[in-house]
């Protein structure tokens, strides 16, 4: 059993910190810490809650062990896409020669990386490089060719 003691001072940032800390883990360890200040059982505080008693337990040693600063970590497993250590030459690729799809991006990646990706993980990869998927539109049969060019040139050409 864990037996802690919390000064008023402790009470007073658990209380502020359980609505004010940005991220909604950190403010659900508050609540914890606060309702174990309070005197309420591992099993009431697991009830209250709304998790199990095994991370009741949990967050209660991250306090005793660190502190409040060490109840404020957010520790999540964020895996890391093997793309991202060729983002930057990807990124001028694709700048330079635009795919008109994510099929066709996908066989340019696997090309330059010699890495295949799935046609939803590039659609995910290149979003997040910042890229957009332009939607193209068909051109109406009455169309004046001779001011559609026009068009083109202005709008088109690189200043």
């Amino acid at each position: 059993m864990i037996r802690l003691s919390f000064s008023e001072e402790e009470v007073k940032e658990l209380d502020y910190q359980r609505y004010h800390h940005p991220h909604p883990r950190v403010q659900k360890k508050m609540e914890v810490l606060l309702l174990k200040a309070r005197g309420l059982s591992t099993e009431q505080i697991a009830h209250c809650v709304g998790i199990c008693q095994n991370t009741v337990r949990s967050y209660l040693r991250e306090y005793e062990s660190g502190g409040m600063e060490e109840l404020k970590q957010v520790r999540f497993r964020q895996p890391e896409s093997e793309l991202q250590a060729h983002k930057s030459t990807l990124e001028v690729h694709f700048q330079e020669h635009p795919p008109t799809s994510i099929a066709q991006a996908a066989k340019e990646i696997e090309q330059l990386t010699g890495i295949k990706r799935s046609e939803v993980q590039v659609g995910i990869f290149i979003k997040k490089m910042g890229l957009k998927r332009l939607k193209t539109y068909a051109i109406p049969a009455k169309c004046n060719v001779e001011e559609q060019e026009t068009f083109k040139k202005k709008s088109w050409s690189l200043a």
